[in-house]
């Protein structure tokens, strides 16, 4: 009989990061490589077609944001549309966030990650972030005091990462309603 290790996440799944192959035409961007004016860094999973990375970018010139989306058409039209934009302090990224994240972002030097309205996977909860052994994984790329924000229109599922945050993450949070047609994300 084999003992099984504890996992802080409670979960019987361990997350196994060096199973994971690099990207394709993975490289490590100038914004995490070489961010000599220490500005915070920000991550943004499932930037789809970069409404919310484009605005933030704007509005906040002193932070570095990266922003990935997976899907080929999303990610050509954020991608569009941040080049006529031409922010220095926003990289798109065309990638699975997983295997991205594992390669190419250090522990403990992000301090805030957006998750904005992400497919719930409503029929496999194994698949929602906060379900998933990747999201210890990506907790430890926080800085100290860093932040999540999760974002969504499903209440049910915001019913679950509410539930999550607390009893197997342990972690702070604050839950804000907002009006539909907002930008502000709804929990901290």
């Amino acid at each position: 009989m084999t003992q099984q290790a504890t996992l802080s996440h409670q979960k019987n799944r361990a997350f196994q990061p060096q199973k994971l192959s690099a990207p394709r035409d993975f490289i490590v961007p100038k914004i995490i490589s070489e961010n000599q004016d220490n500005a915070p860094l920000l991550l943004e999973i499932g930037a789809g077609k970069g409404k919310h990375a484009l605005s933030f970018a704007t509005q906040n010139p002193d932070k570095q944001l990266i922003a990935i989306e997976r899907t080929r058409n999303k990610f050509e039209a954020f991608a569009k549309i941040a080049t006529q934009q031409n922010l220095s302090n926003l990289n798109a990224i065309h990638a699975d966030a997983i295997a991205w994240i594992v390669h190419a972002v250090a522990a403990s030097s992000i301090a805030k990650i957006f998750i904005l309205y992400p497919n719930p996977e409503q029929h496999n909860p194994n698949q929602q972030w906060l379900n998933m052994p990747f999201f210890e994984f990506l907790l430890s790329r926080l800085q100290v005091g860093g932040e999540v924000v999760l974002a969504t229109n499903i209440e049910a599922y915001m019913d679950t990462a509410e539930q999550q945050a607390c009893t197997v993450w342990c972690l702070p949070n604050k839950r804000y309603h907002v009006p539909i047609d907002s930008d502000v994300p709804t929990l901290r």
